[in-house]
Protein backbone atom coordinates (compact mmCIF):
# COMPACT_ATOMS: atom_id res chain seq x y z
CA UNK A 1 0.00 0.00 0.00
CA UNK A 2 1.50 3.41 -0.95
CA UNK A 3 2.72 5.52 1.95
CA UNK A 4 0.52 8.44 0.77
CA UNK A 5 -2.51 6.23 1.14
CA UNK A 6 -1.48 5.21 4.62
CA UNK A 7 -1.18 8.84 5.59
CA UNK A 8 -4.62 9.63 4.12
CA UNK A 9 -6.19 6.70 5.93
CA UNK A 10 -4.52 7.58 9.23
CA UNK A 11 -5.60 11.20 8.90
CA UNK A 12 -9.24 10.27 8.27
CA UNK A 13 -9.29 7.94 11.24
CA UNK A 14 -7.74 10.60 13.45
CA UNK A 15 -10.27 13.20 12.36
CA UNK A 16 -13.12 10.87 13.04
CA UNK A 17 -11.79 9.74 16.40
CA UNK A 18 -11.68 13.30 17.74
CA UNK A 19 -15.22 14.11 16.63
CA UNK A 20 -17.26 15.00 19.70
CA UNK A 21 -20.36 13.38 18.18
CA UNK A 22 -18.87 9.92 17.68
CA UNK A 23 -19.44 6.96 20.02
CA UNK A 24 -16.68 4.39 20.43
CA UNK A 25 -18.67 1.70 18.65
CA UNK A 26 -19.16 4.06 15.71
CA UNK A 27 -15.43 4.82 15.60
CA UNK A 28 -14.69 1.12 15.33
CA UNK A 29 -17.23 0.63 12.56
CA UNK A 30 -15.90 3.60 10.60
CA UNK A 31 -12.31 2.39 10.99
CA UNK A 32 -13.25 -0.98 9.53
CA UNK A 33 -15.35 0.72 6.84
CA UNK A 34 -12.47 2.95 5.69
CA UNK A 35 -10.04 0.05 5.75
CA UNK A 36 -12.51 -1.86 3.61
CA UNK A 37 -12.62 1.01 1.10
CA UNK A 38 -8.84 1.04 0.94
CA UNK A 39 -8.73 -2.54 -0.28
CA UNK A 40 -11.13 -1.95 -3.15
CA UNK A 41 -11.79 0.74 -5.76
CA UNK A 42 -10.55 3.73 -3.78
CA UNK A 43 -6.92 4.83 -3.81
CA UNK A 44 -4.74 7.42 -2.13
CA UNK A 45 -5.88 10.14 -4.52
CA UNK A 46 -9.61 9.51 -4.35
CA UNK A 47 -10.08 8.77 -0.66
CA UNK A 48 -9.26 12.27 0.52
CA UNK A 49 -11.17 13.84 -2.39
CA UNK A 50 -14.48 12.07 -1.86
CA UNK A 51 -14.60 11.13 1.85
CA UNK A 52 -15.41 13.60 4.62
CA UNK A 53 -15.48 12.99 8.36
CA UNK A 54 -17.36 15.23 10.84
CA UNK A 55 -14.12 16.97 11.78
CA UNK A 56 -13.25 17.79 8.19
CA UNK A 57 -13.52 21.53 7.54
CA UNK A 58 -15.81 20.89 4.55
CA UNK A 59 -18.11 18.37 6.25
CA UNK A 60 -20.85 20.76 7.40
CA UNK A 61 -20.89 22.83 4.22
CA UNK A 62 -21.14 19.72 2.04
CA UNK A 63 -23.87 18.26 4.25
CA UNK A 64 -25.94 21.46 4.36
CA UNK A 65 -25.41 22.53 0.75
CA UNK A 66 -28.08 20.14 -0.48
CA UNK A 67 -30.54 20.25 2.39
CA UNK A 68 -33.66 21.96 1.08
CA UNK A 69 -35.60 21.88 4.34
CA UNK A 70 -33.63 23.97 6.84
CA UNK A 71 -35.58 22.30 9.62
CA UNK A 72 -32.91 19.58 9.42
CA UNK A 73 -29.77 21.72 9.67
CA UNK A 74 -29.93 22.08 13.44
CA UNK A 75 -27.23 20.69 15.77
CA UNK A 76 -29.81 18.20 17.08
CA UNK A 77 -30.35 16.62 13.66
CA UNK A 78 -28.51 13.25 13.46
CA UNK A 79 -25.46 13.52 11.21
CA UNK A 80 -23.73 10.91 9.05
CA UNK A 81 -20.56 9.29 10.33
CA UNK A 82 -19.01 9.99 6.93
CA UNK A 83 -20.04 11.67 3.69
CA UNK A 84 -18.93 10.04 0.45
CA UNK A 85 -19.18 11.76 -2.93
CA UNK A 86 -18.16 9.03 -5.40
CA UNK A 87 -17.18 9.75 -8.98
CA UNK A 88 -17.31 6.23 -10.42
CA UNK A 89 -19.73 3.29 -10.45
CA UNK A 90 -17.09 1.06 -8.86
CA UNK A 91 -16.87 3.37 -5.85
CA UNK A 92 -20.62 3.09 -5.27
CA UNK A 93 -20.32 -0.70 -5.44
CA UNK A 94 -17.52 -0.56 -2.88
CA UNK A 95 -19.52 1.66 -0.52
CA UNK A 96 -22.40 -0.83 -0.61
CA UNK A 97 -20.09 -3.78 0.00
CA UNK A 98 -18.19 -2.12 2.85
CA UNK A 99 -21.33 -0.79 4.53
CA UNK A 100 -22.87 -4.27 4.50
CA UNK A 101 -19.65 -5.79 5.84
CA UNK A 102 -19.42 -3.33 8.74
CA UNK A 103 -23.13 -3.18 9.55
CA UNK A 104 -23.46 0.51 8.75
CA UNK A 105 -26.58 1.90 7.14
CA UNK A 106 -26.38 4.24 4.15
CA UNK A 107 -28.53 7.10 2.96
CA UNK A 108 -28.54 8.12 -0.71
CA UNK A 109 -28.89 11.78 -1.63
CA UNK A 110 -29.51 13.23 -5.07
CA UNK A 111 -30.93 16.75 -4.95
CA UNK A 112 -31.91 16.84 -1.29
CA UNK A 113 -35.38 18.28 -1.99
CA UNK A 114 -36.74 15.99 0.68
CA UNK A 115 -39.59 17.10 2.94
CA UNK A 116 -38.53 14.90 5.88
CA UNK A 117 -34.77 14.68 5.27
CA UNK A 118 -34.76 10.90 4.89
CA UNK A 119 -32.05 11.06 2.23
CA UNK A 120 -29.49 12.55 4.62
CA UNK A 121 -30.48 11.74 8.22
CA UNK A 122 -31.21 8.59 10.21
CA UNK A 123 -31.70 7.37 13.76
CA UNK A 124 -29.02 4.69 13.36
CA UNK A 125 -25.29 5.00 12.54
CA UNK A 126 -25.01 5.72 8.83
CA UNK A 127 -22.84 7.04 6.02
CA UNK A 128 -24.18 9.45 3.44
CA UNK A 129 -23.68 8.60 -0.24
CA UNK A 130 -24.07 11.89 -2.09
CA UNK A 131 -24.49 11.59 -5.87
CA UNK A 132 -23.44 15.19 -6.58
CA UNK A 133 -20.63 14.15 -8.95
CA UNK A 134 -22.97 12.19 -11.26
CA UNK A 135 -24.27 15.02 -13.46
CA UNK A 136 -23.79 14.05 -17.11
CA UNK A 137 -26.49 14.48 -19.77
CA UNK A 138 -26.19 12.62 -23.09
CA UNK A 139 -28.88 13.47 -25.64
CA UNK A 140 -29.71 11.52 -28.80
CA UNK A 141 -31.69 13.78 -31.10
CA UNK A 142 -32.34 10.95 -33.57
CA UNK A 143 -34.39 8.98 -31.04
CA UNK A 144 -35.40 11.99 -28.90
CA UNK A 145 -33.98 10.29 -25.81
CA UNK A 146 -31.41 11.20 -23.19
CA UNK A 147 -29.37 9.50 -20.48
CA UNK A 148 -29.38 11.71 -17.36
CA UNK A 149 -27.29 11.08 -14.25
CA UNK A 150 -28.82 10.70 -10.81
CA UNK A 151 -27.06 13.72 -9.29
CA UNK A 152 -28.67 16.25 -11.62
CA UNK A 153 -31.41 18.70 -10.78
CA UNK A 154 -34.46 19.21 -12.98
CA UNK A 155 -33.24 22.67 -13.91
CA UNK A 156 -29.94 21.28 -15.12
CA UNK A 157 -31.73 18.66 -17.21
CA UNK A 158 -34.06 21.23 -18.78
CA UNK A 159 -31.20 23.55 -19.65
CA UNK A 160 -29.03 20.80 -21.18
CA UNK A 161 -31.94 19.64 -23.34
CA UNK A 162 -32.50 23.20 -24.54
CA UNK A 163 -28.83 23.47 -25.58
CA UNK A 164 -29.46 20.69 -28.09
CA UNK A 165 -33.02 21.42 -29.21
CA UNK A 166 -35.61 24.18 -28.96
CA UNK A 167 -38.47 21.78 -29.70
CA UNK A 168 -37.82 19.02 -27.15
CA UNK A 169 -38.54 18.97 -23.43
CA UNK A 170 -39.22 16.56 -20.58
CA UNK A 171 -42.47 16.33 -18.56
CA UNK A 172 -40.99 16.76 -15.11
CA UNK A 173 -41.44 19.13 -12.19
CA UNK A 174 -41.61 22.85 -11.60
CA UNK A 175 -38.95 23.50 -8.95
CA UNK A 176 -35.57 23.65 -10.72
CA UNK A 177 -33.57 22.48 -7.69
CA UNK A 178 -35.42 19.17 -7.28
CA UNK A 179 -33.14 16.16 -7.76
CA UNK A 180 -33.84 13.98 -10.78
CA UNK A 181 -33.53 10.57 -9.16
CA UNK A 182 -35.88 11.10 -6.23
CA UNK A 183 -38.31 12.88 -8.53
CA UNK A 184 -38.57 10.03 -11.05
CA UNK A 185 -38.48 7.53 -8.20
CA UNK A 186 -41.79 8.93 -6.93
CA UNK A 187 -43.43 9.09 -10.37
CA UNK A 188 -42.93 12.84 -10.81
CA UNK A 189 -45.49 15.35 -12.10
CA UNK A 190 -45.19 18.79 -13.70
CA UNK A 191 -46.90 21.31 -15.96
CA UNK A 192 -47.02 18.92 -18.96
CA UNK A 193 -48.66 15.98 -17.17
CA UNK A 194 -52.06 16.52 -18.84
CA UNK A 195 -50.33 16.17 -22.22
CA UNK A 196 -47.63 13.55 -21.54
CA UNK A 197 -48.25 12.01 -18.12
CA UNK A 198 -45.61 11.60 -15.42
CA UNK A 199 -41.83 11.59 -15.65
CA UNK A 200 -41.98 7.92 -14.71
CA UNK A 201 -44.21 7.20 -17.71
CA UNK A 202 -41.53 8.72 -19.93
CA UNK A 203 -38.58 6.84 -18.43
CA UNK A 204 -37.30 4.06 -20.67
CA UNK A 205 -34.28 2.47 -19.01
CA UNK A 206 -31.94 2.75 -16.06
CA UNK A 207 -28.43 2.02 -14.82
CA UNK A 208 -28.96 0.68 -11.33
CA UNK A 209 -26.78 -0.85 -8.62
CA UNK A 210 -28.44 -3.43 -6.40
CA UNK A 211 -27.63 -4.64 -2.90
CA UNK A 212 -25.13 -7.15 -4.31
CA UNK A 213 -23.29 -4.46 -6.24
CA UNK A 214 -24.53 -5.63 -9.62
CA UNK A 215 -25.04 -2.99 -12.30
CA UNK A 216 -28.41 -3.67 -13.88
CA UNK A 217 -30.51 -2.19 -16.67
CA UNK A 218 -34.19 -2.62 -17.47
CA UNK A 219 -33.65 -5.91 -19.26
CA UNK A 220 -31.41 -7.51 -16.64
CA UNK A 221 -33.42 -6.31 -13.64
CA UNK A 222 -36.80 -7.32 -15.07
CA UNK A 223 -40.05 -5.42 -15.40
CA UNK A 224 -41.14 -5.79 -11.76
CA UNK A 225 -38.17 -3.88 -10.39
CA UNK A 226 -38.23 -1.35 -13.23
CA UNK A 227 -41.90 -0.75 -12.43
CA UNK A 228 -41.17 -0.36 -8.71
CA UNK A 229 -38.43 2.26 -9.01
CA UNK A 230 -40.58 4.61 -11.15
CA UNK A 231 -43.06 5.59 -8.45
CA UNK A 232 -42.37 3.31 -5.50
CA UNK A 233 -39.43 5.30 -4.18
CA UNK A 234 -36.14 4.15 -5.67
CA UNK A 235 -34.16 4.36 -2.40
CA UNK A 236 -36.04 1.32 -1.08
CA UNK A 237 -34.48 -0.92 -3.71
CA UNK A 238 -30.99 0.27 -4.66
CA UNK A 239 -29.06 3.12 -6.22
CA UNK A 240 -29.77 4.66 -9.61
CA UNK A 241 -26.70 5.86 -11.49
CA UNK A 242 -28.58 7.22 -14.51
CA UNK A 243 -31.97 7.18 -16.22
CA UNK A 244 -32.84 6.97 -19.90
CA UNK A 245 -35.73 9.33 -20.57
CA UNK A 246 -38.05 9.94 -23.51
CA UNK A 247 -37.95 13.56 -24.59
CA UNK A 248 -41.26 15.00 -25.77
CA UNK A 249 -42.07 17.59 -28.44
CA UNK A 250 -42.71 21.15 -27.34
CA UNK A 251 -43.64 23.98 -29.71
CA UNK A 252 -41.23 26.81 -30.41
CA UNK A 253 -43.70 29.15 -28.71
CA UNK A 254 -45.47 28.44 -25.42
CA UNK A 255 -47.62 30.81 -23.36
CA UNK A 256 -47.70 31.33 -19.63
CA UNK A 257 -49.78 33.49 -17.34
CA UNK A 258 -50.22 34.19 -13.66
CA UNK A 259 -53.48 35.91 -12.73
CA UNK A 260 -53.99 36.91 -9.08
CA UNK A 261 -57.26 37.54 -7.29
CA UNK A 262 -57.95 38.07 -3.58
CA UNK A 263 -60.96 37.26 -1.44
CA UNK A 264 -62.17 40.81 -2.06
CA UNK A 265 -61.91 40.21 -5.82
CA UNK A 266 -64.05 37.03 -5.75
CA UNK A 267 -60.97 34.82 -5.71
CA UNK A 268 -62.74 32.21 -3.57
CA UNK A 269 -65.55 31.83 -6.11
CA UNK A 270 -63.06 31.61 -8.96
CA UNK A 271 -61.28 28.84 -7.10
CA UNK A 272 -64.53 26.99 -6.45
CA UNK A 273 -65.20 27.05 -10.20
CA UNK A 274 -61.59 26.13 -11.02
CA UNK A 275 -61.99 22.78 -9.22
CA UNK A 276 -64.25 21.42 -11.95
CA UNK A 277 -62.81 23.33 -14.91
CA UNK A 278 -59.05 22.83 -14.71
CA UNK A 279 -59.03 19.00 -14.72
CA UNK A 280 -61.48 18.90 -17.62
CA UNK A 281 -60.07 21.22 -20.27
CA UNK A 282 -60.54 19.46 -23.59
CA UNK A 283 -57.22 20.94 -24.69
CA UNK A 284 -54.44 18.86 -23.12
CA UNK A 285 -51.88 21.48 -24.06
CA UNK A 286 -53.36 23.60 -21.24
CA UNK A 287 -52.55 23.28 -17.54
CA UNK A 288 -53.88 25.84 -15.03
CA UNK A 289 -52.93 25.28 -11.43
CA UNK A 290 -53.86 27.45 -8.44
CA UNK A 291 -51.52 28.65 -5.70
CA UNK A 292 -53.16 30.05 -2.56
CA UNK A 293 -51.36 32.02 0.14
CA UNK A 294 -52.07 34.55 2.89
CA UNK A 295 -50.82 38.07 2.36
CA UNK A 296 -51.08 41.61 3.74
CA UNK A 297 -52.84 44.13 1.50
CA UNK A 298 -54.35 47.58 1.86
CA UNK A 299 -57.51 46.43 0.06
CA UNK A 300 -58.40 43.89 2.75
CA UNK A 301 -61.48 44.74 4.81
CA UNK A 302 -60.10 42.99 7.91
CA UNK A 303 -58.57 44.99 10.74
CA UNK A 304 -55.24 43.23 10.36
CA UNK A 305 -55.37 43.79 6.56
CA UNK A 306 -54.72 40.11 5.85
CA UNK A 307 -56.38 38.37 2.96
CA UNK A 308 -56.15 35.23 0.85
CA UNK A 309 -54.59 35.44 -2.59
CA UNK A 310 -55.42 33.02 -5.41
CA UNK A 311 -52.82 32.82 -8.20
CA UNK A 312 -54.06 31.03 -11.32
CA UNK A 313 -50.85 29.99 -13.03
CA UNK A 314 -50.70 28.34 -16.44
CA UNK A 315 -48.49 26.79 -19.09
CA UNK A 316 -50.01 26.43 -22.54
CA UNK A 317 -48.13 24.56 -25.26
CA UNK A 318 -48.95 27.05 -27.98
CA UNK A 319 -49.34 30.76 -28.76
CA UNK A 320 -51.62 33.31 -27.14
CA UNK A 321 -54.08 33.40 -30.03
CA UNK A 322 -54.84 29.70 -29.47
CA UNK A 323 -55.02 30.03 -25.68
CA UNK A 324 -57.44 32.94 -25.35
CA UNK A 325 -60.44 31.30 -27.13
CA UNK A 326 -60.02 28.20 -24.97
CA UNK A 327 -60.02 30.22 -21.76
CA UNK A 328 -62.89 32.44 -22.89
CA UNK A 329 -64.97 29.36 -23.62
CA UNK A 330 -64.06 27.19 -20.62
CA UNK A 331 -63.14 29.65 -17.86
CA UNK A 332 -64.55 33.07 -18.83
CA UNK A 333 -64.92 34.05 -15.16
CA UNK A 334 -61.16 34.48 -14.89
CA UNK A 335 -61.32 37.29 -17.44
CA UNK A 336 -58.00 36.39 -19.06
CA UNK A 337 -56.79 38.95 -21.61
CA UNK A 338 -53.82 39.10 -23.91
CA UNK A 339 -51.95 41.45 -21.60
CA UNK A 340 -51.94 38.78 -18.87
CA UNK A 341 -50.00 36.39 -21.11
CA UNK A 342 -46.35 36.01 -22.08
CA UNK A 343 -45.10 34.08 -25.08
CA UNK A 344 -41.65 32.50 -24.97
CA UNK A 345 -39.76 29.33 -25.69
CA UNK A 346 -40.35 26.38 -23.36
CA UNK A 347 -36.97 26.80 -21.67
CA UNK A 348 -37.59 30.53 -21.15
CA UNK A 349 -40.82 29.67 -19.32
CA UNK A 350 -39.11 27.28 -16.89
CA UNK A 351 -37.71 29.88 -14.43
CA UNK A 352 -41.20 31.31 -13.91
CA UNK A 353 -42.46 27.99 -12.53
CA UNK A 354 -39.56 27.94 -10.07
CA UNK A 355 -40.91 31.22 -8.68
CA UNK A 356 -38.33 33.44 -10.36
CA UNK A 357 -39.54 36.78 -11.68
CA UNK A 358 -40.73 37.21 -15.25
CA UNK A 359 -37.84 37.50 -17.66
CA UNK A 360 -35.26 35.70 -15.52
CA UNK A 361 -32.76 34.12 -17.95
CA UNK A 362 -32.81 30.31 -18.22
CA UNK A 363 -29.22 30.15 -16.96
CA UNK A 364 -30.66 30.48 -13.45
CA UNK A 365 -31.73 26.84 -13.79
CA UNK A 366 -28.08 25.81 -13.45
CA UNK A 367 -27.78 27.48 -10.04
CA UNK A 368 -28.55 24.83 -7.44
CA UNK A 369 -28.71 27.46 -4.68
CA UNK A 370 -30.78 30.15 -6.39
CA UNK A 371 -34.08 29.30 -4.68
CA UNK A 372 -34.35 30.48 -1.05
CA UNK A 373 -34.60 27.71 1.53
CA UNK A 374 -36.69 27.63 4.70
CA UNK A 375 -37.60 25.29 7.54
CA UNK A 376 -41.03 23.90 6.69
CA UNK A 377 -43.55 21.10 7.05
CA UNK A 378 -45.57 19.75 4.14
CA UNK A 379 -48.60 17.51 3.66
CA UNK A 380 -50.55 16.36 0.63
CA UNK A 381 -53.86 14.89 -0.45
CA UNK A 382 -56.12 14.19 -3.44
CA UNK A 383 -59.62 15.36 -4.32
CA UNK A 384 -62.14 13.47 -6.47
CA UNK A 385 -65.25 15.57 -5.79
CA UNK A 386 -65.24 19.40 -5.81
CA UNK A 387 -65.25 20.91 -2.33
CA UNK A 388 -68.23 23.07 -1.47
CA UNK A 389 -67.96 26.83 -0.95
CA UNK A 390 -68.68 26.29 2.73
CA UNK A 391 -65.95 23.65 3.02
CA UNK A 392 -63.45 25.90 1.28
CA UNK A 393 -64.30 28.84 3.53
CA UNK A 394 -63.03 26.80 6.44
CA UNK A 395 -59.67 26.46 4.68
CA UNK A 396 -59.36 30.18 4.01
CA UNK A 397 -60.40 31.04 7.57
CA UNK A 398 -57.67 28.77 8.93
CA UNK A 399 -55.08 30.32 6.64
CA UNK A 400 -55.96 33.75 7.99
CA UNK A 401 -55.07 32.59 11.50
CA UNK A 402 -51.36 32.55 10.61
CA UNK A 403 -49.01 35.50 10.03
CA UNK A 404 -48.86 36.68 6.42
CA UNK A 405 -46.51 34.80 4.14
CA UNK A 406 -46.18 31.69 6.31
CA UNK A 407 -48.51 29.27 4.52
CA UNK A 408 -48.95 28.26 0.90
CA UNK A 409 -51.21 25.65 -0.67
CA UNK A 410 -50.64 24.41 -4.21
CA UNK A 411 -53.59 22.89 -6.03
CA UNK A 412 -52.52 20.83 -9.05
CA UNK A 413 -55.13 19.68 -11.58
CA UNK A 414 -54.97 16.26 -13.20
CA UNK A 415 -57.14 14.92 -16.04
CA UNK A 416 -56.18 14.65 -19.68
CA UNK A 417 -53.49 12.03 -20.28
CA UNK A 418 -53.44 11.19 -16.58
CA UNK A 419 -56.88 9.59 -16.87
CA UNK A 420 -55.63 7.15 -19.51
CA UNK A 421 -53.36 5.23 -17.13
CA UNK A 422 -54.59 2.56 -14.77
CA UNK A 423 -53.88 2.82 -11.07
CA UNK A 424 -51.38 -0.02 -11.41
CA UNK A 425 -49.45 1.17 -14.48
CA UNK A 426 -46.87 2.58 -12.02
CA UNK A 427 -46.75 2.40 -8.21
CA UNK A 428 -48.15 5.97 -8.34
CA UNK A 429 -51.91 5.19 -8.20
CA UNK A 430 -53.44 8.67 -8.21
CA UNK A 431 -54.79 8.80 -11.77
CA UNK A 432 -58.31 8.03 -13.06
CA UNK A 433 -60.95 10.19 -11.43
CA UNK A 434 -58.56 12.45 -9.48
CA UNK A 435 -59.51 16.10 -9.97
CA UNK A 436 -56.51 17.65 -8.28
CA UNK A 437 -53.79 17.28 -5.69
CA UNK A 438 -53.37 19.41 -2.57
CA UNK A 439 -49.90 20.30 -1.28
CA UNK A 440 -49.88 22.27 1.98
CA UNK A 441 -46.70 23.93 3.20
CA UNK A 442 -46.10 26.01 6.32
CA UNK A 443 -42.84 27.70 7.35
CA UNK A 444 -41.38 26.82 10.72
CA UNK A 445 -39.13 29.83 11.26
CA UNK A 446 -41.14 30.84 14.34
CA UNK A 447 -43.73 29.29 16.66
CA UNK A 448 -42.79 25.79 15.51
CA UNK A 449 -45.08 23.88 17.87
CA UNK A 450 -48.08 26.04 17.05
CA UNK A 451 -47.52 25.83 13.30
CA UNK A 452 -47.09 22.08 13.34
CA UNK A 453 -50.37 21.88 15.22
CA UNK A 454 -51.93 24.24 12.69
CA UNK A 455 -50.98 22.12 9.68
CA UNK A 456 -52.18 18.97 11.45
CA UNK A 457 -55.50 20.64 12.21
CA UNK A 458 -55.91 21.75 8.59
CA UNK A 459 -54.97 18.28 7.35
CA UNK A 460 -57.65 16.82 9.62
CA UNK A 461 -60.16 19.46 8.50
CA UNK A 462 -59.75 18.28 4.90
CA UNK A 463 -60.69 14.70 5.84
CA UNK A 464 -64.33 14.76 4.59
CA UNK A 465 -63.31 16.35 1.30
CA UNK A 466 -60.38 14.20 0.13
CA UNK A 467 -59.98 10.57 -0.93
CA UNK A 468 -61.14 7.94 1.53
CA UNK A 469 -60.25 4.34 2.35
CA UNK A 470 -57.41 5.00 2.07
CA UNK A 471 -56.86 8.69 2.38
CA UNK A 472 -54.09 9.11 -0.17
CA UNK A 473 -50.91 11.21 -0.24
CA UNK A 474 -48.01 11.70 -2.66
CA UNK A 475 -44.83 9.79 -1.79
CA UNK A 476 -42.54 12.58 -3.03
CA UNK A 477 -44.17 14.81 -0.41
CA UNK A 478 -43.13 12.35 2.26
CA UNK A 479 -44.93 12.82 5.57
CA UNK A 480 -43.67 10.76 8.50
CA UNK A 481 -46.81 11.65 10.47
CA UNK A 482 -48.81 9.07 8.52
CA UNK A 483 -46.63 6.19 9.76
CA UNK A 484 -43.10 4.79 9.80
CA UNK A 485 -40.91 2.01 11.10
CA UNK A 486 -43.56 -0.68 10.65
CA UNK A 487 -42.82 -4.26 11.74
CA UNK A 488 -46.09 -5.92 10.72
CA UNK A 489 -47.98 -6.08 7.46
CA UNK A 490 -51.00 -4.35 9.02
CA UNK A 491 -48.90 -1.45 10.30
CA UNK A 492 -47.05 -1.03 7.02
CA UNK A 493 -50.23 -1.22 4.96
CA UNK A 494 -51.79 1.55 7.05
CA UNK A 495 -49.34 4.09 5.61
CA UNK A 496 -48.16 2.24 2.49
CA UNK A 497 -51.59 2.19 0.88
CA UNK A 498 -51.92 5.93 1.39
CA UNK A 499 -49.02 6.41 -1.01
CA UNK A 500 -49.42 3.41 -3.29
CA UNK A 501 -52.98 2.11 -2.98
CA UNK A 502 -53.34 -1.50 -4.06
CA UNK A 503 -49.84 -1.38 -5.54
CA UNK A 504 -48.34 -1.69 -2.07
CA UNK A 505 -48.45 -5.49 -2.01
CA UNK A 506 -46.59 -5.71 -5.31
CA UNK A 507 -43.94 -3.34 -3.95
CA UNK A 508 -43.54 -5.60 -0.91
CA UNK A 509 -42.95 -8.59 -3.19
CA UNK A 510 -40.37 -6.71 -5.25
CA UNK A 511 -38.58 -5.55 -2.10
CA UNK A 512 -38.42 -9.08 -0.70
CA UNK A 513 -36.97 -10.37 -3.96
CA UNK A 514 -34.28 -7.73 -4.55
CA UNK A 515 -33.28 -6.61 -1.02
CA UNK A 516 -34.31 -9.39 1.40
CA UNK A 517 -32.07 -8.10 4.22
CA UNK A 518 -33.61 -4.61 4.04
CA UNK A 519 -30.23 -2.95 3.51
CA UNK A 520 -31.74 -0.02 1.61
CA UNK A 521 -34.00 1.58 4.17
CA UNK A 522 -35.23 4.79 5.74
CA UNK A 523 -38.18 5.86 7.87
CA UNK A 524 -40.76 5.14 5.18
CA UNK A 525 -38.95 2.74 2.86
CA UNK A 526 -40.74 -0.34 1.58
CA UNK A 527 -40.20 -2.93 4.35
CA UNK A 528 -39.39 -6.63 4.10
CA UNK A 529 -42.55 -8.33 5.33
CA UNK A 530 -44.54 -11.46 4.57
CA UNK A 531 -47.87 -10.78 2.89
Amino acid sequence: MPSSWLLSLAFLLLLFSISSRAFSTDIGAVRIFIQCLSRSSFNSETISAVTYSPSNASFTSILNARIDNLRFTTPETPKPLLILTPTQDAQIQTVIWCARKTGLSIRIRGGGHDFEGQSYRATEPFVLLDMINFRSVNIDLTSSTAWIDAGLTLGEVYYRISEKSSTLGFPAGLWSTVGVSGFVGGGGYGMMKRKYGLAGDNTLDVRFIDVNGRILNRRSMGEDLFWAIRGGGVSSFGIVVSWKIQLVPVPKIVTRFGVSRTLEQDGAELYRRWQSIAPNFEERDLDVRCIVDNIQTATSTREDKKTIRFIFQSLFLGPIDRLLPIMQKSFPELGLVKEDCIESSWIESAPYFSNFSQGTPPEILLNRNAIPRYPYKGKSGYVRVPISAEGLKGVWDRMLQLPSGTVLIQYTPYGGKMNEYSESSLPFPHRPGVLYMINIGVTLDNDVTERLQWINDLFNYYTPYVTQNPRTSYVNYIDLDIGQGSTTYAEASAWGRKYFGNNFDRLLRVKAAVDPTNFFRHGQSIPVLSI
